[in-house]
């Protein structure tokens, strides 16, 4: 399921779930700008393109909610 942008800019809450260990290096580059260096960490950001494409792209090892 794919993430889509709303007109109003809501905050999601991101958390990383499995591991990166295995990642390929844009990944793990991919994990590090939305913030997340460790298991079960959790951050906010505005919904913004560039933040969903992150999100869609890095989906398998991060659990996302509407905050």
């Amino acid at each position: 399921m794919y993430l889509k942008v709303n007109t109003v800019m809501a905050k999601i809450r991101i958390t990383q779930i499995k591991s990166s260990i295995g990642s390929t290096k844009s990944q793990k580059a991919t994990m590090n700008a939305l913030g997340l260096r460790n298991m079960h960490q959790t951050v906010e950001h505005e919904t913004t393109p560039q933040i969903v494409g992150m999100i869609n792209k890095m989906r398998h090892l991060i659990r996302v909610e509407e905050v």
